[in-house]
């Protein structure tokens, strides 16, 4: 093609292929703004580079529209996941160094927990905090010197009687 005659040529396939490469994008995207912005970018392409026959140019744009949608896929994944990287590294980071005020919260909840366990039963106390701790059944049974088929019903019951003084001590220090 002549250096005079490009932008025309252009021109004219553009009207013709913009509409159609506009809609397969927004289809393959789902975002009509970005469908706009990676068309553009097609038919950029297409200037810049154009393929050898442009009698043909329709092939070519459909592989150029497949190749920067996997380009935009990869893009946005990778900061989809750099985001997701960042707020759990602020959520660590928190945990890790709580703020003053978070550490004077966990200090007290702490506080009512152990409050709370001290007013249950030794065997109540012993069966939850064995269980916290990831014991099976069969070892609480052990510990506790109760029968293994009922270690569940009593870690359910001592489970009710924790939250139940809970309750109690939050309506207290209310």
């Amino acid at each position: 093609m002549l250096q005079e005659d490009r932008p025309a040529k252009f021109q004219a396939l553009f009207r013709e292929h913009y509409p159609i490469v506009l809609r397969k994008i927004a289809q393959l995207v789902g975002d009509r703004a970005a469908a706009e912005d990676l068309t553009q970018d097609v038919f950029l392409r297409l200037y810049r580079n154009p393929p050898d026959d442009l009698d043909r140019v329709g092939p070519w744009l459909h592989r150029v529209l497949t190749r920067i949608v996997y380009d935009h896929y990869r893009k946005t994944g990778r900061q989809t996941n750099l985001a997701e990287k960042q707020i759990l590294q602020a959520m660590s980071e928190e945990q890790a160094h709580p703020s003053n005020e978070t550490a004077v919260i966990q200090n007290w909840e702490r506080e009512v927990v152990r409050n709370v366990l001290n007013k249950l039963s030794e065997r109540d106390r012993n069966a939850l905090l064995m269980k916290e701790k990831g014991y099976s059944h069969a070892e609480i049974a052990e510990a506790l010197q109760v029968n293994p088929k009922i270690v569940g019903t009593l870690l359910m019951r001592a489970t009710n009687r924790l939250k139940k003084n809970l309750l109690l001590e939050e309506v207290v220090e209310s």
